[in-house]
């Protein structure tokens, strides 16, 4: 279990579990949700939310996991840019280290 910093002054947090990052990896929410400028608003925050809610009212509405994720953490009344942030960038760190952990053992299983 992580645990995000939601607003600047730290009074604020969001608890983020491996599912959730799973989830976000699995439906690819964050890609191509920031523009180029790299910059993290409220209108990125606006755009997940969308993005979620149409995923929601197809299929992919039946996925616990990803009801979860939204309860827990995007709809989270602590949410905000500044967590959103704070989201990808745990997000990219797990993602990075999730692909170390597997690197070793993909080239195991290789004989020459």
């Amino acid at each position: 279990m992580y645990k995000i910093q939601a607003n600047q002054s730290g009074t604020r947090s969001i608890e983020v579990s491996d599912a959730h990052l799973e989830t976000i990896d699995r439906y690819q929410l964050f890609r191509n949700l920031v523009d180029s400028n790299g910059i993290v608003d409220e209108q990125v925050l606006d755009k997940l939310k969308f993005n979620v809610r149409s995923l929601l009212e197809g299929e992919a509405g039946k996925d616990k996991d990803l009801l979860d994720l939204c309860l827990d953490v995007i709809y989270n009344s602590n949410m905000k840019a500044f967590g959103l942030h704070n989201l990808a960038v745990l997000y990219a760190d797990w993602k990075s280290k999730k692909a170390a952990a597997e690197a070793p053992a993909d080239t195991e299983n290789v004989t020459d």
